[in-house]
């Protein structure tokens, strides 16, 4: 059986708040965008809307004085994106190629081309893949359980009481200072007898009096339940085998991110981790015509408000790209936004003033 085939403008891959405000600025701009968002899976802790859906209050999104559900508000930005007309299609893509343009994008159904390609797909925070540490209902992830300190700290339900931070890096030692500010005390939990974190971290951490360390031991179940959230750590020296549990009303996972950019391996430009290389103050990445927003591209701030702030970038990107492309016209020659034809062959390109410039390599003209 033959595969349904689409072709758009432009296709967003994600639907976190980068991929949606990318959608929205897209479908505003009547560019009809199609945004493809993994099914839910909770093995790879896929969701629709991305990782604000594990999230309970966030408080710190503009424009929402009294705070607001993590689905709640994600239900928002999609129902927003749909009524300038995205389109939304719900599917695992197998394989992309980008080697040339339109780009090509497989689903299991479906063959997509597109003329321009935003790469919103996240970041996946690491887990320890524990007891208790999923999300609700089959944990307490979200609840007593987060992977970000800056969105989840201030929370009332952790004002004052004891929280664990679990890692031993730059992360880490971010995420535990800044608790700081919020738990009575704040407990560093690393399986080893000192930090990996950079020197200066460390120092800063270590001057902190409000920060306690408890070295060479692993947690092995989050205790707790859905009525009071989280009630404490089960937890067991690594060298030893001695095992007890230990009160807390949070737990932070700190133990970093993976960006989720298989798909793109050996096509896009990324760092050593893997987050997309973008340019300058653009989204653009490597191949022209794809652009990366949101944690996808960004390791330092991961919020929710400079993710949406990037997917807008991402669009404006997308649609000076798309303006720019030649105008097919009846003859076959192409006609560009700044008045130069290219021939029907693509052979030469005629600019407004009547040169004639060969349409070729630099290596290819010379062997002419």
């Amino acid at each position: 059986m033959s595969k349904e085939t689409l072709h758009k403008e432009v296709v967003i891959i994600g639907s976190g708040p980068a991929g949606l405000t990318a959608a929205i600025y897209s479908a505003r701009a009547n560019l009809k965008p199609l945004l493809i968002d993994a099914p839910p899976d909770a093995e790879k802790q896929t969701s629709p809307g991305g990782q604000l859906m594990i999230t309970t209050d966030v408080e710190n999104y503009p424009g929402f004085s009294k705070g607001i559900q993590g689905p709640d508000l994600m239900a928002e930005f999609r129902r927003q994106a749909e009524r300038f007309g995205t389109e939304f299609l719900e599917a695992w893509i197998t394989k992309v190629e980008l080697q040339q343009r339109p780009f090509t994008l497989y689903t299991k159904d479906q063959v997509i081309t597109t003329e321009t390609l935003i790469i919103a797909s996240g970041a996946s925070a690491k887990w320890l893949g524990i007891p208790g540490e999923a999300k609700i209902p089959d944990g307490l992830g979200g609840h007593g359980v987060s992977a970000c300190a800056t969105c989840d700290g201030p929370l009332p339900a952790f004002r004052n009481k004891p929280l664990v931070v679990v890692g031993g890096g730059d992360t880490a030692m971010e995420e535990a200072t800044f608790l700081t500010r919020y738990g009575s005390r704040v407990y560093v939990v690393h399986r080893r007898d000192k930090l990996r974190a950079s020197k200066i971290m460390q120092e800063k951490a270590f001057a902190n009096d409000k920060l306690e360390f408890i070295w060479d031991t692993a947690v092995d179940k989050i205790l707790g339940n859905q009525k009071d959230g989280v009630t404490g750590v089960q937890l067991s020296n690594v060298k030893t085998g001695e095992q007890g549990d230990f009160p807390c009303a949070g737990v932070f996972i700190a133990i970093g991110h993976k960006p989720n950019t298989e798909l793109f391996k050996g096509q896009i430009e990324t760092d050593e981790i893997g987050y997309i290389k973008t340019s300058g103050h653009s989204t653009a990445t490597n191949i022209p015509g794809v652009f990366a927003c949101g944690d996808v591209q960004d390791s330092v701030y991961r919020q929710a408000v400079t993710a949406a702030g990037t997917g807008c970038m991402a669009a404006l990107d997308s649609e000076r790209f798309l303006d720019h492309l030649p105008i097919v016209m009846p003859t076959g020659d192409e006609v560009t936004m700044e008045g130069e034809h290219v021939t029907a062959d693509r052979e030469a390109i005629i600019t407004p003033d009547g040169h004639i410039v060969p349409n070729k390599t630099g290596a290819a003209a010379q062997g002419d």
